[in-house]
């Protein structure tokens, strides 16, 4: 009995090796030695100067320290901080540029936070403690002798108990939960984005009908509930007004929010380090997934940002473009295209779509056809492989501790017999049916009758599969599925 569970448990082991591995090996993680990756500009301009001595782990923004559940038994030993830095989850990217004979140095940093942090069906809406899924800080920034320049925008997932858990189906049907309060944590989300980073306004991309629709009238009833007037609600329907390539219409949406983002500003200090102007608020982007439509609107409202950071800084003359500078607006776009691939890789597990207009300011044809083989890849691993990589993740962040000692793990989840079962009897029914018509039989009726029985065998099969989809797919096993719902 005792070699069995010594069995048990090395197999255990190296099942939880190689999530580490798995999390290792995505994409995605920096670490500075000489510069707080987890702050924005315009916080680390504000800080005073025991925040300025204290090390990199100790004044760290918690949201975006990834190894910090690996670094906890070095947090409680000061004379070790200097051996260890926080690590980021994101995207960074920086590019020098010239714009009329003037050099400057341009930046895009996004930060992924490690609180509700997850893969795409698994992790929706918010947790207890107002903590939203797939939450990114985007920071762009400029620098131009010596002068810095900073615009931040925000995107997480729509900030209520709400899930979409797989089930097998396309796309399955977001169930909004009934038995909870959703505007204490969707208070608690809004009061800490408000102490963060000043007034919001909240762009909700999705559809305005089908299943996204429960979702948008819920979302704009909570923001008139809340009654705060430092949150403004805009719902934009992406897919309806971009339709049949209409992609000049986002300009609708830059025209309706142009005089808040004026008023917002952006953070600039200049080449003495004193701080000319401050950010007063942000937009907070969200559509279903917080990826696709999400960073092409975000990369619009950056780039009108950057227009007048430019203009401010002398590198554009009155009257210039961005667009009109061929080099700069290819790199630009590339890079944006390049921060929303990184994000959605992290999450849905493929690059992002949409990322053709995102690169060339057009929809084409191969864009949509990328797309669609994009979607296919994101179908199978969200329904066949993302309960691996949700448990990996969990695993990494400290939320769930694997006991040495403990000789039963949530690992050794039994499967339902249907689990096998109904997939071989698909697949055999499905088999004998293409056997049965390219081998008649000695009459058409006979060949009909074998073709109708397999046939519905396997339609039958694939039916009951379907409505037991749940029990098919790969779910999570370390955290309790109640806290991911």
């Amino acid at each position: 009995h005792l070699w069995v569970c010594l069995s048990l448990q090395m197999q255990d082991n190296k099942t939880f090796l190689s999530m580490i591995n798995h999390v290792l090996h995505t994409d995605g993680f920096y670490f500075a030695t000489d510069y707080d990756l987890t702050h924005t500009l315009q916080r680390l301009a504000n800080t005073s100067p025991e925040f300025q001595e204290m090390s990199l782990l100790e004044r760290a923004d918690q949201r975006f320290v990834w190894n910090g559940h690996l670094l906890r038994e070095f947090i409680a030993q000061p004379e070790l901080h200097k051996f260890v830095y926080p690590v980021v989850h994101g995207f960074i990217t920086m590019k020098s540029s010239c714009i009329n004979g003037k050099v400057f140095e341009w930046s895009i940093i996004s930060r992924r936070s490690c609180f509700r942090a997850g893969v795409r069906y698994y992790v929706r809406g918010i947790d207890s403690e107002g903590h939203a899924a797939n939450y990114v800080e985007t920071e762009q920034i400029v620098q131009y002798n010596s002068a810095k320049a900073s615009y931040v925008q925000t995107r997480g997932s729509i900030p209520f108990y709400w899930s979409q858990r797989p089930n097998l189906k396309y796309k399955p049907k977001p169930q909004i939960s009934k038995s909870v309060n959703h505007l204490d944590g969707f208070q608690r989300h809004f009061d800490s984005q408000i102490i963060l980073y000043g007034r919001q306004v909240i762009l909700n991309l999705i559809n305005q009908k089908g299943s996204e629709k429960p979702l948008e009238l819920a979302f704009d009833k909570m923001v008139t509930s809340l009654g705060n007037g430092m949150i403004k609600y805009i719902a934009f329907d992406f897919h309806k007004e971009c339709s049949r390539m209409r992609w000049h219409r986002l300009q609708i949406l830059l025209d309706m929010v142009a005089e808040m983002q004026d008023e917002f500003g952006y953070f600039l200090v200049d080449a003495d380090g004193k701080v000319l102007l401050n950010q007063e608020g942000t937009f907070r982007s969200n559509c279903m997934d917080c990826l696709d439509r999400t960073n092409v609107i975000q990369s619009l409202l950056a780039r009108r940002s950057l227009q007048s950071q430019l203009q401010r800084m002398g590198v554009l003359h009155m009257g210039q473009q961005i667009e009109e500078q061929a080099d700069f607006e290819k790199m630009y776009k590339n890079a944006w295209a390049d921060n929303a691939d990184a994000c959605a890789k992290q999450y849905a597990g493929t690059g992002a779509l949409k990322t053709d207009f995102t690169r060339t300011g057009k929809r084409t044809q191969w864009g949509l056809l990328m797309d669609g083989w994009n979607s296919v890849i994101r179908y199978y691993k969200n329904n066949f492989s993302d309960g691996f990589r949700q448990d990996s993740i969990d695993l990494f962040l400290g939320n769930y501790a694997a006991e040495e000692g403990d000789w039963t793990t949530p690992l050794r989840d039994p499967k339902d017999w249907k689990f096998l079962t109904l997939p071989i009897i698909m697949v055999v029914a499905f088999s004998m049916c293409i056997i049965c018509l390219l081998m008649a039989g000695d009459t058409w009726t006979e060949t009909l009758a074998y073709v109708l029985f397999w046939g519905t065998a396997s339609v039958v099969t694939g039916g009951v599969i379907l409505f037991n989809g749940r029990d098919f797919v790969d779910a999570p096993k370390l955290v309790q599925k109640e806290k991911l719902d």
